[in-house]
């Protein structure tokens, strides 16, 4: 039942349909005041409200406000595209989140959410109403529905809605088949890219994606944006995104991802996404091979700006890494010091309303997104709205999206290498040594340091999603990459007192797609990190056991594909808040190949006195289990140490491989482990 602040969730059910329409399969109803109907519902609103009241069980009625401002909000059209990378969109965004954080209780905020919803984009609406209800501190606990829930179309092949409609219109609900979605439909295997579609298609990675931005917005107001270590965190995200975009490349033997470093040539790779925008039932439209880039002259969107834009943003950015310092907005010089040097570029890159000076570093992270996105229309002509780039839920489908962020990362990259290596005592626990380090697959007699991947068949809810559509549940099947659950197992010897140490887990490739073994350059940048955790030291020999679902980094199938009823809500320790941040669990390792591929296990028991920031943390409470991508709400990222540490910066000129860097370090350790994937299909149980 809708009760308490949870009826705002009514408000986030079936984005398409209007709010007076039954909810909650049909058994809740939004009693709005006359005047909220919209002008096509106003001169029938007595009849509306009595036709579809009678049969709801909770009835929730919305408080008179009056008539909110919200003509800022009507500049996106209605039925339009929203993009978070258009600084019109992010400006407006903003202010529509302002406006909901700033409402005095729920109830208001209840009310000036209805009046609003019929009458913004639903999308706007949708992101911006999740913004607030997250960081409010009187919804918080509330359970935000997914993109996939709200907008399956941005997730799934079109061809499966007529069947879901048909199915669930004429078929009881207890005999309801589960219809299939085909696995990589957007192109045959003549594109060598599409190897790689099961990772950049996957529904739960992209999920990942746009929340991760949910939680971490670029604008609003400055309590909403200003998080701990904001514009490092994304660094680190997208660092590790396209280290395992890279690591799966190698499994599919293709070669890494070639950075854009140079806007004024063809972009050979084409892109033709077959998925479609329910608010304008047009499909998104498609980039050929060899596009051109162009500049972008987009008036009615307000997205106008030239290539030169972009490469001086790139130089002025590259002239500040260079030089050591940013400028900021009255000319004065801003260290970019070890300490808070990425998240100052992290805030000017993407950028965010924390950008020390927007004015003069403008927008390149952005704006490489919408020159892709509108290189097949750059000037309007056709009408044709913005390609998958264009949206965080759908920008990681496009190969160009590694490409683009591949250069992004190169511009990290340049600041990390005019950073000083880590030193001795930085890398060291002296006293602490790892004995013996190893893997196993949660199986009786299974080999040691021997993983498993394989296709696996799972089952989505989107009758959610499927606006003026059958009630009840409409399930579709679809196939991702899953792995068999496996344990780490460390031997740790301490030969002083009782202490704490923060074990940090990485998996790397050993050799690139030609089987050529990688020096230590290239392979600290494609170290995959898959767990992070505070272990205490008893004197002695110390045995650490790690299940692969605990990991930092990963958040469980159950949390990015819930459903979003709102008479099933858990309570409590349980209760969705920050949960559904973080990295799909079904993709925590790589693909490997069928005749095994070997790979580095890393492990490393790090001093905690240098990784503390003092403050305590259950990981098992209130969801702070993927906090390495996603960190801690309304608190500090839980670590000290520069993320990616021990391997965010090149080591001293002596170190050629991984064991030689690993070789002076008792507290450090290596294995190699062999991924093996299995070419089967199992249902998930």
């Amino acid at each position: 039942m809708a009760t308490g602040n949870r009826k705002l969730l009514a408000l986030l059910q079936r984005p398409l349909e209007p709010t007076f329409y039954p909810k909650d399969d049909g058994r809740t109803v939004i009693d709005l005041p006359e005047n909220y109907l919209t002008e096509r519902y106003r001169p029938i609103g007595a009849n509306i409200q009595n036709r579809f009241g009678n049969d709801a069980d909770t009835r929730i009625p919305v408080r008179n406000v009056g008539s909110p401002n919200i003509a800022f909000a009507e500049a996106i059209p209605r039925r339009g595209g929203f993009s978070l990378f258009n600084q019109r969109d992010r400006r407006v965004a903003g202010d529509l989140i302002s406006l909901f954080v700033n409402q005095p209780d729920p109830e208001t905020l209840m009310a000036v959410a209805a009046y609003t919803r019929d009458r913004v984009n639903p999308v706007l609406f949708q992101y911006a109403l999740a913004v607030a209800i997250q960081h409010r501190p009187d919804t918080r606990e509330l359970n935000i529905p997914s993109f996939l829930e709200l907008f399956p179309d941005s997730f799934v092949d079109p061809s499966v809605f007529p069947k879901l409609r048909e199915e669930g219109s004429v078929v009881q609900q207890e005999n309801r088949m589960v219809i299939d979605i085909p696995l990589n439909f957007t192109a045959s295997e003549r594109e060598e890219e599409q190897r790689l579609a099961f990772f950049r298609e996957d529904i739960g990675v992209n999920l990942h994606h746009w929340h991760w931005h949910l939680v971490y917005p670029g604008d609003g107001p400055d309590a909403v944006v200003r998080k701990d270590r904001r514009g490092e965190l994304f660094y680190y995200m997208h660092q590790q995104l396209i280290a395992r975009y890279n690591v799966e490349r190698f499994c599919a033997r293709l070669a890494r991802v070639r950075p854009l470093n140079n806007l004024r040539v063809p972009i050979p790779e084409g892109y033709f996404p077959k998925i479609i925008r329910s608010l304008t039932n047009r499909a998104f439209p498609p980039r050929p091979q060899n596009q051109i880039l162009s500049d972008v002259n987009r008036v009615d969107d307000q997205v106008v700006f030239t290539i030169t834009d972009l490469e001086n943003w790139e130089q002025r950015i590259s002239d500040s890494i260079d030089a050591g310092f940013v400028m900021g907005m009255n000319g004065q010089r801003i260290p970019l010091t070890e300490q808070n040097g990425t998240d100052i570029l992290g805030n000017i890159m993407e950028p965010s309303s924390l950008s020390v000076n927007r004015q003069y570093y403008g927008s390149y992270h952005g704006n490489l997104h919408n020159v892709i996105a509108y290189s097949h229309d750059p000037e309007g002509r056709f009408l044709e709205g913005y390609g998958v780039v264009g949206e965080f839920q759908t920008a990681m489908r496009d190969p160009t999206f590694y490409r683009l962020h591949a250069q992004v990362d190169n511009m990290f990259h340049r600041h990390k290498n005019t950073l000083p290596p880590y030193t001795a005592s930085q890398l060291n626990y002296n006293g602490v040594q790892i004995q013996s380090l190893g893997v196993q697959l949660n199986r009786a007699n299974a080999p040691a340091n021997v993983l498993l991947t394989y296709w696996q068949r799972s089952q989505v809810d989107l009758a959610t999603g499927l606006d003026f559509g059958p009630q009840g549940n409409v399930f579709a099947s679809f196939t991702h990459l899953q792995h068999a659950p496996f344990t780490f197992r460390l031997m740790v010897n301490n030969s002083g007192a009782r202490r704490r140490g923060t074990c940090r887990i990485f998996i790397g490739p050993k050799t690139d797609e030609r089987n050529i073994p990688l020096t230590y350059q290239e392979q600290r940048i494609l170290m995959i990190e898959l767990d992070k955790f505070t272990v205490t030291l008893n004197p002695g020999a110390n045995s650490i056991v790690r299940r692969s679902e605990q990991s930092s980094v990963t958040i469980p199938y159950e949390r990015t594909f819930r459903s979003v009823a709102m008479s099933n809500q858990p309570t409590g320790a349980e209760q969705f808040r920050f949960c559904n941040c973080g990295w799909p669990s079904h993709l925590l390792i790589p693909k490997g190949t069928p005749e095994g591929m070997t790979f580095d296990l890393f492990a490393m028991i790090s001093d905690f006195t240098g990784d503390t920031v003092n403050q305590e943390f259950d990981e098992n409470v209130d969801c702070n289990d993927s906090h390495s991508f996603c960190g801690l709400r309304d608190r500090l990222y839980p670590d000290r140490r520069p993320m990616g540490y021990p391997f965010d910066r090149p080591a001293t000129g002596a170190t050629r491989t991984l064991p030689d860097f690993i070789s002076s370090n008792s507290n450090m350790a290596l294995a190699n482990v062999q991924i093996r994937f299995t070419n089967t299909v199992i249902a998930r149980t």
